[in-house]
């Protein structure tokens, strides 16, 4: 049955005066935490901005939050095709893995390396956001979405000959769930913590939406759920969650995938070897699952941090393909016959986000000061260079389902963003600390120069900024603590493919200790309420009434979404960037 949620809110801040797009569904109501002021005078709306002109992937379906794909029945491996010649493919990562152990990671280096290895119950279509079957042929939910039910892949073996089937899914799972399991290693510093964020917490834990683990048949395994959960799938086909022999994890106790030991999986590629701090070798799997895949004989992830020598690799047939290189580096890509730019599909947002434990941004009219104060635009243009677009969405394009149309973007507008200071109390404006990373990340190509650009702009409405920074983990630890930062700018790339990821990860239950624990129930009571739903028009109909509010409260103010820039020798074929920021090289050949 559909759901059909109303906001009604009151005392506030018109939004006519200051979205960019004039053209509402219907009249949108007012917020404040103070007495409705005199009215504002209204200047001319402007248009949403026009995407920008750089090239851009085709658009890509949203995948639907109950897939009940046809099942596909396992094809009999086959061997290497006769005229691959041993072909070796060499990928500039931007760093060294923490590990190769599914789910007990966070960084993208990691993953990177993992999708080679491993292959997930769920898989994404390669360069899209769309679901389909991998170590699991079909799956289907219950009516209530409590009980997932996954039929598996037959005849399939990880790399050590070692049966896939569902009592190794349970053994992945329970280590990763069950704080108790004694293959988890946590009194050797195993966390899985990216389990505990996405599904609630550990087994034991009130909150943890897993129930119970049934093995149905030697092929066929149930995860039965606390409550109903209509993105089970999406989430548990998130690159964190390969599936890894049990036998080798048995055999490698606590070393399992750190550079001394070994990584065992289904994916294309077996793990030969980890040469510290320079690169890890991997070899193609004469028995995968996928007929005629992979392509390549073998696979080496050199560790590039320096990002001007990976771009000079590159130039001179060191590696063969890259990713995480910076806007201003297209024209070097574009001038070299030998060399081709591919664009990540938008599937991120960088952010500015506003500590409401800080007196003057307690104030809904000074956080919305702050959006109509900055030159979204301008920045964007200047610091992306046709590689980012700019709107008041803190879901990506790709999401667009998902979207109010209400608005577009906040518009640039000091002098309503005055306006509104002088009516919040602060008719001089006040300080404000900035606070900005010190590395480059695929959303803020260049932190410092972007939190530049927005302390200039907040300067003209009154607002005097001093930028602040600190190292990289201690940025992301450190936000969290109380009393927090002021203002700092953060981005987000999406984990799985619904907009569950980027609402909850930032305004749910547990995400706004950086925001000095500012809390909306309407917000919680919406995307407990899209978590539950299955019908994809209903859950639409949740979102935008979130996009709708957080458009209006201006907590975390998206500045971009970008398209990250990734680079390759002419004659690589076959490769098809991920929006999720990492994917499977099964078929990327050399030509």
């Amino acid at each position: 049955m559909a759901f059909v949620l109303t906001i009604v809110l009151c005392n506030c801040v018109s939004p006519s005066n200051w979205i960019g797009k004039n053209t509402p569904e219907s009249p949108t109501p007012t917020v404040s935490e103070s007495p409705s002021p005199s009215p504002t005078p209204s200047p001319t709306p402007t248009p949403s901005p026009t995407p920008s002109p750089s090239p851009s992937p085709s658009p890509t379906p949203s995948p639907t939050p109950s897939p009940t794909p046809t099942p596909t029945p396992t094809p009999s491996p086959t061997k290497p095709p006769k005229d691959s010649k041993g072909r070796t493919i060499v990928y500039g990562a931007v760093g060294q893995p923490e590990n190769l152990e599914p789910g007990n990671i966070s960084d993208r280096e990691s993953l990177v390396v993992q999708k080679q290895i491993y292959n997930r119950l769920v898989e994404y279509k390669l360069g899209t956001i769309e679901l389909e079957p991998g170590l699991a042929t079909d799956w289907q939910a219950s009516r209530n979405s409590r009980v997932w039910t996954f039929k598996l892949r037959q005849g399939v073996k990880f790399h050590d000959g070692t049966d896939f089937d569902a009592q190794a899914v349970k053994f992945n799972v329970e280590r990763w769930w069950d704080p108790e399991n004694k293959y988890g290693y946590r009194d050797k510093d195993r966390k899985y913590q990216i389990w505990a964020d996405l599904f609630g917490g550990f087994k034991g834990n009130s909150k943890s939406l897993l129930q119970q683990i049934v093995i149905k048949d030697k092929y066929t395994i149930q995860f039965v759920l606390k409550q109903p959960l209509s993105i089970f799938p999406a989430m548990i086909g998130s690159g964190y969650f390969g599936i890894a022999s049990p036998t080798a994890i048995k055999k490698a106790g606590s070393k399992y995938g750190r550079e001394s030991s070994l990584a065992v999986g289904t994916g294309p590629f077996k793990f030969k070897e980890w040469r510290n701090g320079k690169e890890i070798i991997l070899e193609k799997s004469p028995n995968y699952w996928k007929p005629n895949l992979p392509k390549a004989e073998k696979v080496i992830v050199r560790f590039i941090p320096d990002i001007g020598k990976r771009l000079t690799m590159l130039k001179s047939g060191e590696i063969d393909f890259t990713s995480d290189l910076v806007p201003k580096q297209l024209e070097n890509l574009v001038g070299e016959a030998n060399l081709k730019s591919i664009f990540r599909p938008s599937f991120n947002v960088g952010y500015l986000s506003l500590n409401t434990n800080y007196k003057p941004l307690a104030k809904q009219k000074v956080r919305i000061a702050i959006a109509l104060g900055i030159n979204q635009q301008k920045i964007v243009e200047k610091n992306w260079q046709g590689l980012g677009e700019s709107d008041a969405h803190f879901t990506p394009p790709l999401l667009d389902w998902s979207e109010s149309s209400n608005f577009g973007s906040y518009k640039y507008d000091p002098q309503l963003a005055k306006q509104l200071l002088r009516e919040a109390g602060y008719p001089k404006g006040f300080d404000l600390e900035l606070w900005y990373m010190k590395i480059f990340r695929p959303y803020y190509p260049d932190p410092k120069a972007i939190a530049q650009g927005i302390a200039d702009d907040l300067g003209k409405i009154g607002i005097k900024v001093s930028l602040k920074t600190k190292p990289w983990k201690d940025y992301l630890k450190d936000r969290q603590k109380s009393p927090g930062f002021q203002g700092f700018i953060l981005g987000w790339t999406g984990e799985y493919g619904d907009p569950d990821n980027f609402y909850y990860s930032h305004f749910g239950p547990n995400a706004t200790a950086d925001l000095g624990r500012w809390k909306n129930n309407q917000i919680l009571r919406l995307l407990e309420t899209g978590r539950k739903t299955q019908d994809k028009d209903a859950r639409a109909r949740i979102y935008r009434q979130v996009d709708q509010i957080l458009f209006e409260q201006a907590v975390r103010i998206p500045i971009v979404h970008s398209q990250p820039l990734l680079g390759k020798r002419a004659n690589i074929q076959g490769w098809k960037p991920s929006p999720l920021g990492s994917e499977s090289f099964e078929t990327v050949d050399k030509t």
